[in-house]
């Protein structure tokens, strides 16, 4: 059966004409075929129009897959017990026969695309497919790409509204040219709407076709496919470009004179990303994707989204303000997998008392109940979330949909680090930056992935989401920042470093605020720095100033040889970490080992001096 006919047989006719006015042939081709595998009784084309949007948001409630909470725009949703974050397991790339993408998870092309099919074959039958026709990047701009969606979820349909710019304006005036596509199902569904195929699971990416399959699974980060999934297919195209697509957060800092310094950053899930983009009197540009581009020899970038999927475990007035404020006043928000009693959310970490009592993501809760899998049910997952506009914060930078995108002036990289590195410190210049900070980022992982916790090198915190060789994405970096006439100061944070006697944190949370405006003056040349093997760390009285300004506290020096003391023994054993980890590339680049030597030598004489070095001694 020809497409026309599929489209006229399975679609009303008001949908039928939403659908044929994109002149773009792959677009209705794709939504055609998809109707043909899944079997959905009814087809649903969204347009973008005020009335479709608040129809996809009063659905996803009359379906179960949302209920709405007391406070007014605010909804709820669970996602089943075995679904709660990423699943390594089961996200797999889809490789031709013959080639190989290293370490990366993959499996052979035809039978991953015979296998997602088979599952996504009749997945639709009596539910209705949503399609979605989305952008990625601003609107009218070099670093729009467009995106078609379907799914048989009204909750991942709605999200999209909340996360992502709308497309089916755009979409009217493509004859042509490259698109992301993602196909996705709930598969069956149990009676609190949650798939209940679990050992189905399945989430695959065909990057020769540019198309995400997911099926079997309704967690956003899996189902909605322009989150992490098609970041994978934008890495590829930004490296055959000679571009970045990036997992970084975008923030705003204003410095002396009213002047605003743009800061991208990348760090692993729950390691301070969404906090440090949310710094209260900046302004938010991007807290998860974006895009950065070569700009007339300027690093631009943008917000791939234009909204925030956020960990909500640990949100609380004190230490995220402006963001408690916003999920607790009315407006549209999506709660999931919290708890919930008597109509209100609660969340670990929220600064407030919790239920012994209520609803959650396991069903009804009470303290101490045992799962299926016998571990006792936390009250609220630790990787529960939140989906809001981004333009419903009112530090939301006013650049968002600049088509332009935003200079930055400094890139940092960060993750869970307790033993060796310091909290702030600046690279030589760009190529040591992003191989010792970034390509030897170094973390704790976390709740936001299904394995136990452990150290593993992830470089540039983008070690789940690369569907090139990690040699090839690395020197891409490499080679674009060598290209750049303005090139961007590169740093390395670390918010979690330890007393290595009593175990006790050595900031406080709101102490990257210090870091971060010590950065800005740095992209300005307005402090200077103190050079230690591992980079430029800061001079202890700019940060007391800082400290005074900032936070309106006193900094110590006593607190400063603790946090910047060099930890000569724990950093030599981090750089032979990470040089083991990049001699297992077959493709790295050179310049990784001749950088990490270089810096084992500088390391190796500062022995001289110590074990642990106070940075006076520098």
């Amino acid at each position: 059966m020809g497409e026309e006919e599929i489209l006229k047989r399975r679609m009303a006719g008001q949908e039928y004409a939403k659908l044929v006015a994109i002149p773009h042939p792959e677009a209705r081709r794709f939504v055609a075929e998809s109707i043909e595998l899944c079997e959905p009784e009814q087809v649903f084309i969204c347009s973008d129009t005020p009335k479709e949007i608040e129809y996809i948001r009063q659905m996803a409630l009359a379906s179960g897959e949302e209920s709405s909470l007391l406070t007014p725009g605010h909804t709820f949703h669970f996602d089943g017990y075995y679904d709660q974050g990423r699943d390594r397991a089961v996200t797999k790339l889809l490789v031709p026969k013959g080639e190989s993408l290293g370490p990366l998870n993959q499996m052979e092309r035809e039978e991953g695309l015979k296998e997602i099919l088979g599952l996504l074959r009749g997945s639709m039958a009596g539910k209705t497919m949503i399609v979605r026709f989305l952008i990625l990047g601003p609107p009218n701009s070099a670093f729009t790409i467009p995106c078609v969606e379907c799914t048989d979820s009204w909750y991942v349909a709605h999200s999209a509204s909340l996360l992502y710019r709308p497309g089916y304006s755009t979409f009217l005036g493509l004859t042509s040219g490259e698109l992301f596509k993602t196909l996705h199902s709930a598969g069956r569904l149990d009676g609190r709407k949650n798939s209940v195929e679990v050992e189905k699971k399945r989430i695959y990416i065909d990057y020769i076709a540019n198309t995400v399959y997911s099926v079997n699974t309704q967690y956003a980060g899996n189902s909605l496919g322009f989150k992490k999934l098609a970041l994978r297919l934008a890495v590829r195209k930004a490296h055959k470009e000679g571009w970045l697509a990036e997992h970084f957060m975008v923030v705003g800092v204003r410095g002396p004179g009213g002047r605003k310094t743009y800061l991208a950053g990348a760090f692993p899930s729950g390691c301070g990303k969404t906090s440090t983009a949310m710094l209260p009197g900046e302004t938010i540009l991007a807290d998860d994707l974006a895009y950065v581009r070569n700009v007339g020899g300027v690093a631009r970038a943008v917000n791939v989204e234009s909204g925030i999927f956020g960990i909500i475990q640990d949100v609380n007035p004190e230490d995220d303000p402006i963001i408690y404020q916003v999920l607790t006043s009315p407006g549209e928000i999506i709660f999931s997998n919290v708890l919930v009693k008597d109509g209100k959310p609660y969340w670990l970490g929220m600064g407030r008392e919790l239920p012994t009592e209520g609803v959650n993501f396991s069903g009804e809760w009470w303290k101490g109940k045992k799962g299926p899998d016998g571990e006792e049910v936390p009250p609220s997952h630790p990787n529960a979330r939140y989906a809001v506009a981004l333009d419903r914060l009112p530090n939301c930078d006013p650049e968002l949909n600049n088509p332009e995108g935003v200079e930055l002036g400094g890139i940092m990289f960060g993750g869970r680090d307790y033993r060796a590195s310091v909290p702030v410190q600046e690279g030589f210049g760009w190529e040591h930056g992003i191989v010792t900070f970034g390509a030897g980022l170094e973390t704790e992982t976390t709740f936001t992935i299904t394995e136990p916790p452990k150290f593993e090198i992830n470089p540039m915190s983008m070690r789940d989401f690369l569907s090139i060789t990690l040699g090839q994405y690395l020197k891409n970096y490499l080679e674009f920042g060598r290209r750049l006439k303005k090139v961007p100061l590169i740093f390395g944070v670390n918010y979690f470093l330890k007393d290595l006697q009593t175990g006790e944190f050595l900031n406080s949370k709101r102490d990257k605020h210090v870091w971060v405006k010590w950065m800005e003056l740095r992209v300005h040349g307005e402090v200077g720095a103190i050079k230690i093997p591992t980079g430029l760390i800061p001079e202890y009285e700019d940060l007391e100033d800082l400290f005074k300004r900032v936070l309106g506290k006193e900094y110590r020096r006593e607190d400063y040889e603790k946090q910047f003391t060099l930890r000569v023994r724990e950093n030599l054993e981090k750089v032979r970490r990470v040089r083991e980890f990049w001699k297992g590339i077959p493709d790295a680049p050179p310049e990784v080992f001749e950088i990490l030597n270089q810096q084992e030598r500088r390391l190796t004489d500062a022995l001289s001096l110590g074990e642990y070095i106070s940075p006076d001694k520098f």
